[in-house]
């Protein structure tokens, strides 16, 4: 079985992984793992699911050796299953990783790490880039984060129905589920009325 995995940093509203899902299709991917989750996160739901279900023999492909991780450790420890498990790792247009023999060659084994330091090193990059910015914004006198929300701001439908919250007809989360918004917005939202 051919499994793809693609990922993004941030939730379907922020980025598309549609992209990623056409273009593992064409490599030949019959079923395909989403996961929004950030490169270095210590847990990667879908990927773990992916790597679990995998049987030997299996082959799993993705577009780029960040797509699975952006820690080194983390690329080396989803090498080593691979290899236990006897799976393929195909990394689109760039490298093979066939383990379906229990065994990775020395020299993938060398490019595929070195392929990990350098995505480690494009996210510490990265965030270093960032957090430049933000310091030269704040020393210009810039607001660093969001905007804080006020009452004025709080939609009309959480209005609707934060009274069936605080009457105990709804909990948090049926209250977060009817209004279509995160529990940590409705937290925030609770916060800012009862505060």
């Amino acid at each position: 079985m051919n499994y793809g995995y693609a990922r993004c940093s941030t939730n379907e509203s922020k980025q598309d992984i549609d992209r990623q899902v056409r273009e593992l299709k064409a490599a030949g991917a019959k079923e395909v793992f989403l996961e929004y989750e950030h490169g270095d996160a210590a847990v990667k739901q879908q990927l773990s699911s992916l790597l679990e279900q995998a049987k030997e023999g299996d082959t799993i492909i993705t577009l780029e050796v960040s797509r699975l991780a952006r820690s080194t450790k983390q690329l080396c420890e989803i090498i080593e299953i691979i290899r236990q498990k006897h799976l393929r790792l195909v990394i689109v247009g760039s490298i093979t990783v066939d383990c379906s023999n229990g065994q990775i060659d020395p020299m993938t084994n060398a490019f595929i790490q070195m392929s990990g330091v350098f995505a480690e090193l494009e996210l510490r990059i990265i965030r270093e880039r960032v957090r430049s910015g933000m310091a030269n914004a704040k020393a210009k006198g810039a607001k660093i984060g969001r905007p804080q929300t006020t009452i004025d701001q709080i939609p009309s439908g959480f209005l609707k129905h934060y009274p069936a919250y605080k009457s105990g007809q709804f909990n948090l989360t049926e209250l977060a589920r009817v209004c279509k918004l995160s529990r940590t917005t409705v937290y925030k939202y609770i916060e800012i009325l009862e505060g």
